[in-house]
This record gives C-alpha cells, structure tokens and sequence, in this order.
C-alpha cells in the first residue's frame, strides 16, 4: 500500500484543482487565502510524489503518465483563475500555456517512436520558477483583494513568470533537438 503513495499525491494533487477553482472564485477574502494555500500545497505534492517514488523504489508506469498531467493540469488552472481577473500578464501565460501543449505533443510524437525525453535541469528549474511566480500571483490578487498593498510582491511574481516563461521556450526547444536528434539517430541505424 505504501508504494501507492506517490500516485495518490499525484491523484490528490489533481482532486485539489476544483476547490482551488471554488475557493478562487468565491467572493470574500478568505477563500482567496485558501486557494493560495490549496495552490502551495498541491505544487507542494509534485515535488513530494518524486522523492518518495525514488525513496520507496515505487517508480510506476502509471505515475510516469499522471504526475505530468496533473502539473499541467494545476498550472493551466492557475493561469486561468489569474488571466480570469486580470491577475497575470497575458503574453507569458500564453508562452508557458503553447509550451504546455507543445512539449505534451512532443513527448507522444515521440513516444510512438520509443524515443523518450528525459527530463533536463532547464526544466526543472523552469517549474521551480513558474511555481513560485504563480504563487506570488495569487498572493498579491488576494492582498489587493483585500486592499493591502501588494504591487511588490506583483512586480516580482510578473519578473518571475517571464523569466519562466523565456526558461519554457529553451527548455522546449532543448525537447525538441534532443527528441529528434535521438529519432534521428535511431532512424538511420534502422536503415
């Protein structure tokens, strides 16, 4: 049972999406606290989910497929509550979101060719970075919902969600010439 427990955070993290939306788009201050705080918690699972399947030696099919996913899942949503109140700058939400969608399409091009992407460091700290932006968002939607003062803490959150945005592009187009050097490769020693 022990070694379900990545999958249930993974599970859990997108069961978490609906009331992150309910508490969001609730009308009184408190349920935007509670939806940043859903919000750190389910990007908290992400991170949790990896370090016990490597620890517990749980590594599963299953959770490869899912845990991307549900990361794409909660960020398109929190981009979406933000865009939805005019929380976040358009133009990298679209980058990260085209990004999203790209490397998705990438990874099952490629994946029908047995050619898999490992996951590189850009990325990483690409999810790293846009998680703490998106949090800083929310965070200054709801101080400014509650009118306390909250244009530094958005100022940092927009610096951070274009610099995860640029991060986005890079770490796609590294996807992208690595896939295709590896199908490349594999192609011609087929031949």
């Amino acid at each position: 049972m022990i070694h379900f427990l990545p999958n249930l955070l993974t599970i859990l993290r997108i069961l978490s999406i609906p009331l992150l939306v309910a508490a969001f788009l609730l009308t009184d201050v408190w349920p935007h606290w509670l939806a940043c705080i859903i919000f750190i918690a389910a990007g908290a699972t992400d991170y949790l989910d990896g370090i016990l399947a490597r620890r517990l030696n749980a590594v599963s099919d299953f959770g490869r497929m899912l845990d991307p996913i549900a990361d794409k899942m909660l960020v398109l949503a929190a981009i979406a509550l933000l865009l939805s109140k005019d929380a976040i700058p358009l133009l990298p939400s679209l980058i990260i979101i085209c990004r999203e969608v790209f490397v998705s399409g990438l990874r099952e091009y490629l994946g029908q060719r047995a050619v898999q992407i490992p996951v590189i460091a850009l990325g990483k700290w690409k999810t790293g970075i846009q998680f703490l932006a998106l949090v800083l968002l929310f965070g200054s939607h709801t101080l400014s919902f509650s009118g306390e003062l909250s244009s530094s803490v958005y100022l940092f959150g927009v610096v951070l969600i274009w610099l995860a945005a640029g991060l986005g592009v890079a770490s796609a187009y590294s996807y992208w010439k690595t896939g295709f050097k590896t199908m490349f490769a594999q192609e011609s020693q087929g031949t």
